[in-house]
């Protein structure tokens, strides 16, 4: 087999990756080459990433876009880590240069106005998706038997292969679509916009229901990969259930308008979720370090954040004095929760809001917590939220926020935490509470998607559920008050609960060993078969 990766991001690659898709780019396809598979993957190159390119001279595409003729090179380059039947490719263009001068820094994604989502990245993805159909029209990618397509970035062409002229030979190659996140699902508009359906691919005939977003008069590339692809994919089995579920947010994330689609998609046997691995070392955990070691980790971090916005350096400096203090106690605190992610509403909501109880769900676990220990949130993201946890860290001496991430501050905090706490109100798979069980730190979250597959209550780490809001809330703040009764009071239970969850496993070779067996081979001999 050769499988063509088409993604945004690619983590394997230094600077392309933003979230969970990089990561899963960047192990899967080790993974697969490890089980006989070769694979290449190709992303935009965003005006940076072809500065590694060991092919020279690159390959040239012309494709005609938004009515001109366009020239973009398709690149082969070096990652930080390299497989011999791993490929890594980029496609270069003055469309995927979005250099951001105040963080000195290239960007992988823009943030529109609200009243035009998407439209820069929707014409940019459209453009990319246009480069690969030539590249494989042409011939650059020899003997790929499969393409996998992830998230609404790369659904486009599916579209072109469906009914662009030029590129109806891709229809003979087996497509398969990863949806990683279905609460961005990039829709545009049919037309009347510079970045639209018509404006992209003038002249080009289509089935309009196809197309069409199932609630607005707009064109919905995650609908339009679930329609089109011959495997529909996503990342936890459980997530692949609950999706196909109508969303009653804030309570409960479903299908967010698509469950209809991804029903039929089941029951037509094209809907597979298989959960997301991890990389384990083989020497197990490394050993937790101490308190006073972990502050000397976090100082220079804190010290060395750039780029900073008014609100992320007010956060720092009472960061860094708080660090200061924290290391001149004479003891350490006697528990240690960790929280690292995003600062928007899938993965904090529940702090910000209110259950039956007086104080939001972040104010009732800092009351329960009291004088027994020390929460540590890492975390950057809405301008709304790190103000609200900025405030929340003056006010209390037992919570520290980090505004920013690291991967180092990160790998600290993993190690030396007792309890990691991470109640996403929707978790597609999740990869922090995977890494806080590999290094020994057992975690406490709410029991959807991913996290109902990988902690068990009891067991590796704590879980709840609640049927509304509020239920969520009050569950929350219940169980972070059973998980700290047990560290405190049943120190034996909770060693038992530590080695558990560093024991825990989900190999990257499982998750590539079901790739094969429910993506590509099922597929490829019902269609040899007919």
């Amino acid at each position: 087999m050769h499988i063509l990766m088409v993604a945004a991001e690619n983590g394997a690659l230094n600077g392309a990756k933003v979230g969970g898709i990089g990561d899963v780019v960047r192990e899967i396809p080790m993974a697969l080459a490890e089980q006989g598979c070769r694979v290449s993957i190709i992303t935009p190159a965003y005006g940076f990433l072809h500065h590694k390119a060991i092919n020279d001279p690159p390959a040239q595409l012309v494709v005609r876009f938004g009515g001109e003729h366009q020239t973009a090179r398709c690149h082969e380059v070096q990652p930080d880590h390299h497989h011999s039947n791993v490929a890594h490719y980029v496609i270069d263009s003055p469309r995927f240069n979005n250099f951001d001068p105040g963080r000195n820094s290239h960007r992988i994604y823009i943030d529109d106005p609200p009243d035009q989502p998407f439209a820069s990245d929707a014409t940019k993805f459209a453009f990319f998706c246009m480069t690969v159909a030539e590249a494989l029209e042409k011939g650059l990618f020899p003997q790929v038997t499969h393409l996998h397509l992830h998230d609404w970035h790369a659904a486009l062409l599916l579209l072109l292969r469906a009914y662009h002229p030029a590129y109806r030979s891709l229809q003979k190659l087996p497509t398969i679509y990863t949806i990683h996140n279905i609460g961005l699902q990039g829709i545009r508009p049919f037309n009347g916009h510079v970045s639209s359906l018509h404006a992209w691919f003038p002249g080009m005939a289509y089935d309009r229901q196809v197309v069409a977003d199932p609630r607005w008069n707009a064109v919905n590339p995650m609908a339009i990969g679930i329609r089109l692809a011959d495997r529909v994919h996503t990342v936890s089995p459980s997530y692949a259930e609950e999706i196909l579920k109508p969303s009653d947010t804030p309570h409960f994330y479903g299908g967010e308008g698509l469950e209809k689609d991804l029903r039929l998609a089941h029951d037509q046997g094209r809907l597979y979720g298989i959960l997301n691995g991890c990389t384990y070392p083989n020497d197990g955990p490394a050993p937790k370090p101490d308190f006073g070691t972990l502050l000397a980790r976090l100082m220079p971090i804190v010290v060395g954040w750039s780029g900073m916005t008014d609100t992320v350096r007010a956060s720092h400096f009472a960061a860094y004095a708080r660090i200061t203090a924290l290391a001149k106690r004479p003891e350490p605190p006697p528990v240690l929760c960790t929280c690292i992610g995003r600062l928007q509403p899938q993965k904090t909501l529940l702090f910000q809001k209110t259950g039956t109880g007086p104080g939001t769900g972040l104010e009732r676990l800092l009351d329960t917590l009291a004088d027994n220990g020390l929460l540590i949130v890492l975390g950057a993201g809405d301008a709304a939220y790190e103000r609200c946890f900025t405030r929340m860290a003056a006010r209390r001496e037992n919570l520290l926020f980090l505004n920013g991430y690291s991967d180092a501050c990160a790998e600290a905090l993993y190690a030396a935490g007792d309890l990691f706490v991470m109640p996403s109100s929707y978790e597609p798979c999740g990869i922090s509470q995977l890494l806080a069980m590999r290094a020994g730190q057992p975690c406490l979250v709410h029991a959807v998607g991913g996290l109902r597959d990988t902690v068990t209550h009891g067991h590796n780490g704590f879980s709840f559920e609640g049927r509304s809001l509020a239920d969520q809330v009050d569950r929350m703040a219940l169980t972070f008050k059973e998980a700290l009764d047990c560290i405190i009071r049943e120190p034996g239970k909770w060693q038992t609960m530590r080695r558990n969850a560093a024991a825990t496993r989900f190999p990257w070779t499982l998750s590539a060993q079901m790739y094969i067996k429910r993506l590509y081979v099922t597929f490829s001999r019902k269609r040899r078969h007919g």
